[in-house]
C-alpha cells in the first residue's frame, strides 16, 4: 500500500481525506522536505511551520479558481508538492527545475511571482478589485508572515484594503513563539462568537429594540458601543487590524488541521476584508531546525541524523565568505572609530554581522524588512556625524531606490552601502540575483561604487569608504575569498590596479571578474595573444587615465562584469570613451549578462552558461582581436 501523498496529484484530492489522513499527510511532507532539502538546500524552517496551513488552505478553497497569494515565497514548498509538482520536488532550485519560490510559469496554481517581502496583500486585493470590476465569483487569500509585516508595503495595503472594503482574506502566519504563551480559551471563545453570523444578527436586533425605546434608546445604543469598544481593547487581541476595518479572527494554532479548516471556511463566508491570525512554528517536525530555526531558514546541505551543515573542507580555513571578511574588516574599523554603526534589514547572519552585533550592541541597528527606512535612518545618522555602515544584499537595497537618491546622495551624506550577494546568487534565483546595482547607482550624482575582486581589496575598500566625505556603495559577491593578508590601506580614490600588460587586448574587469580575466589572459598567452589585464575596482569614477591610456595602446578592449551590460560597468566605460573621442579608434565589446532575469541554478554553472569563466573570456578577447584586426583597429593601426 502507498503513502497518502502517492494519492494527492492535485489539491482537489484533500477533500476526500479524513483528518487522520490529513495528519499522515504532513508528517509525509515533512519528510519529503527534509530529505530533499537535506540534499539540495533551501528555505527549510519556514517551509516545515506551514505544511498544515497549505492542506487546510488548498482543502478548504477551490483552487486554482481561488487564489492564494504567497508572500515572499519561502514557504511554498508544501504548496508545490500539493499541487501535482510532488516528482519534480527534488528538482527543486536546481538549473531546469523547480524554482524555490512561487513562479506563474510554472503552474496555474502559482498565482504571483515572488521572492521579495511584503508584497501579498497588495497584490491580493489588486486581484479582488479586478474580480469585482470584472463581476467574477471568486476566494483571494494572501499569505503573509510576520516578518514581512513589518515591510511598510504591507502595513499600506492593509490600510486601503480595511478602506475599499472588498472581499479579501488575509492569513497572518506568525511564527513568533511568544504568541501562543499568550493565546487562551478567551481568545478562541471570542473569535468563534464574532465569527457566528447568529452573534451579528442578534447585535443588529439588540441595536434595532434599544433603539426604539423612548427618550433614553440611542443615549443606551452609544454607551453600549462604548462600553463595547473599551472592552474590545482590553480582551481582544488584534484591535489594530479591527480599526484599519478588518474582522479579526485567532490567534490560532497553525497545526491543528481541524481547528485552521473550520476557521478558514468561516472567514470564506465573511463579507469583507478578514484577517486570519494564524500561530505556527517555525521548522515544526524537525527537532534541529525547531531549536535553530534561523540557521536552517536558508541553508545548504545537511546531515539530517546530526542537523549539521556539510561543508566542502578542502575550502577552510584558507577561504572565508565575503560575508564573513566584511563583518571582520567593519568590527576591525569599528574598534577604532566610535562613531561606526551598522544598519541591517532582517539580515544580521546573512551579511556577517552577528559578531559586530554582539560585540557593539549599542552600535547596531536591525530594522526589519524595512530597506528603505534604514536607508533614511542612515540619512539622519550620518547627518550627526555617525558613519553608518548599511549592509543588505543587492536585490533587497533596490527597494529602497528613492530614499538612497533623495536622501543620501542629494545630501552628499557619507553612507557606505555594502551590498552583499552582488551578481548571480544562484539557487535562489531572478529575484535574488544582484545584477541591476551598477545600473541603480551609478546614474545617482555624488555616490562612488567599488567592487573587490578578493577580501583583501574588500577590507582596504570599507576603510577607503569608511574615510570618504560622499556616498559610497561597495558591492561583492555570494560565495568565498582569500582572507586579508595584510592590514587595508586606503585606495586612491577611482584608482584601478594595471595586472599584466600586453598589446593585442585590453582586458577590463571589475570584481568577480578580475580573477577569470587573469585566468584568461594565461590562455591567451598560450596562444601568443598579448593581454592587458587592469582590475578597475572602481565604477565611479573610473580611472581614465589608466584606461584611456591602454586602449589607445591596444586598441580593442574588452569589459567584463558580473552584472547586466545595460547601464553596468562596461557602459560607464563606453561613456568615458565616447568623452575622449576614442570610440571610432577602437574595436569594444562588452561581456556580461544580456538577459533580464536570470534563472535559478548552480552559480558556477550560470557563470559557465554565460561565458563569465576563464575559458569564456578567453574566447570573447581571441573573437575580438580578430574582429579588430579585420577592422584595422588592432594594435597601432588606424583606420
Amino acid at each position: 500500500m502507498g503513502t497518502i501523498l502517492e494519492r494527492i496529484n492535485d489539491p482537489s484530492a484533500l477533500k476526500k481525506l479524513s483528518y487522520y489522513e490529513l495528519g499522515k499527510l504532513a508528517h509525509e511532507i515533512r519528510e519529503l522536505i527534509v530529505n530533499v532539502i537535506s540534499c539540495r538546500g533551501g528555505h527549510l524552517a519556514s517551509n516545515l511551520g506551514v505544511v498544515e496551513l497549505t492542506i487546510a488552505l488548498h482543502r478548504t478553497f477551490n483552487t486554482p479558481d481561488d487564489k492564494i497569494v504567497w508572500d515572499v515565497g519561502h514557504q511554498c514548498y508544501t504548496h508545490k508538492i500539493l499541487t501535482g509538482r510532488r516528482e519534480k520536488f527534488p528538482t527543486i532550485r536546481t538549473f531546469g527545475g523547480l524554482s524555490g519560490f512561487p513562479k506563474r510559469e510554472e503552474s496555474i496554481f502559482d498565482v504571483f511571482d515572488v521572492g521579495h517581502s511584503s508584497t501579498s496583500v497588495s497584490a491580493a486585493l489588486g486581484i479582488a478589485l479586478a474580480r469585482d470590476l470584472q463581476g467574477k465569483d471568486f476566494k483571494v487569500i494572501a499569505v503573509i508572515g510576520d516578518g514581512a509585516l513589518t515591510g511598510g508595503m504591507a502595513l499600506e495595503a492593509l490600510n486601503y484594503a480595511g478602506h475599499i472594503e472588498t472581499d479579501l482574506i488575509v492569513v497572518l502566519n506568525d511564527n513568533e513563539m511568544s504568541i501562543s504563551r499568550n493565546v487562551g480559551g478567551l481568545t478562541s471563545y471570542l473569535a468563534r462568537i464574532r465569527t457566528d453570523p447568529k452573534y451579528f444578527r442578534l447585535k443588529e436586533d439588540l441595536e434595532l429594540v434599544l433603539g426604539r425605546i423612548p427618550a433614553i434608546g440611542k443615549s443606551v445604543v452609544r454607551s453600549a458601543e462604548r462600553i463595547k469598544d473599551r472592552l474590545k481593547y482590553l480582551l481582544v487581541p488584534g484591535v489594530l487590524f479591527e480599526e484599519l476595518g478588518f474582522t479579526y479572527l485567532g490567534p490560532i494554532d497553525g497545526h491543528n488541521i481541524a481547528g485552521l479548516g473550520e476557521m478558514l471556511s468561516q472567514a470564506k463566508g465573511l463579507v469583507g476584508p478578514v484577517l486570519l491570525h494564524v500561530v505556527t512554528q517555525k521548522g515544526k517536525g524537525f527537532p534541529y531546525a525547531e531549536k535553530n530555526s534561523p540557521m536552517f531558514h536558508g541553508i545548504g546541505p545537511f546531515n539530517k541524523k546530526t542537523g549539521m551543515a556539510i561543508k566542502d573542507d578542502s575550502l577552510a580555513p584558507a577561504y572565508k565568505t565575503y560575508s564573513e571578511v566584511f563583518g571582520s574588516a567593519l568590527r576591525e574599523e569599528a574598534s577604532l572609530d566610535n562613531s561606526i554603526v551598522a544598519i541591517t534589514a532582517a539580515m544580521i547572519a546573512g551579511t556577517g554581522l552577528e559578531k559586530f552585533f554582539e560585540q557593539f550592541p549599542d552600535r547596531s541597528f536591525d530594522v526589519g524588512i524595512a530597506e528603505q527606512h534604514a536607508v533614511t535612518m542612515a540619512a539622519g545618522l550620518a547627518l550627526e556625524g555617525m558613519k553608518p555602515v548599511v549592509a543588505i544584499y543587492s536585490t533587497f537595497l533596490q527597494r529602497a531606490y528613492d530614499q538612497i537618491l533623495e536622501d543620501v546622495c542629494m545630501q552628499k551624506l557619507p553612507v557606505v552601502f555594502a551590498l552583499d550577494r552582488a551578481g548571480l546568487v544562484g539557487e535562489d534565483g531572478e529575484t535574488h540575483n544582484g545584477l541591476f546595482d551598477f545600473s541603480y547607482l551609478r546614474a545617482m550624482p555624488e555616490i562612488v561604487i567599488m567592487a573587490p575582486s578578493n577580501g583583501m581589496e574588500l577590507a582596504s575598500m570599507l576603510k577607503t569608504a569608511l574615510s570618504l566625505k560622499c556616498p559610497a556603495a561597495i558591492r561583492y559577491p555570494r560565495g568565498w575569498t582569500t582572507p586579508p593578508d595584510c592590514t587595508p590601506q586606503l585606495i586612491p580614490l577611482g584608482k584601478g590596479e594595471l595586472l599584466t600588460k600586453g598589446h593585442d587586448i585590453l582586458i577590463l574587469a571589475i570584481g568577480s571578474m578580475v580573477a577569470p580575466a587573469l585566468e584568461a589572459h594565461r590562455l591567451l598567452s598560450a596562444k601568443g595573444i598579448s593581454s592587458c589585464v587592469i582590475n578597475a575596482r572602481f565604477v565611479k569614477p573610473l580611472d581614465r587615465d589608466l584606461i584611456c591610456s591602454w586602449s589607445r595602446k591596444c586598441r580593442c578592449v574588452l569589459t567584463v562584469e558580473e552584472h547586466l551590460v545595460a547601464g553596468g560597468f562596461g557602459s560607464a566605460v563606453l561613456e568615458m570613451l565616447e568623452e575622449e573621442e576614442l570610440l571610432n579608434e577602437l574595436y569594444i565589446k562588452r561581456m556580461g549578462l544580456k538577459d533580464p532575469f536570470t534563472g535559478h541554478g548552480n552559480r558556477d554553472d550560470l557563470l559557465s552558461l554565460y561565458h563569465l569563466t576563464g575559458e569564456g573570456i578567453a574566447l570573447q578577447a581571441e573573437k575580438c582581436v580578430l574582429t579588430g584586426k579585420r577592422s584595422g583597429k588592432e594594435n597601432g593601426t588606424k583606420n
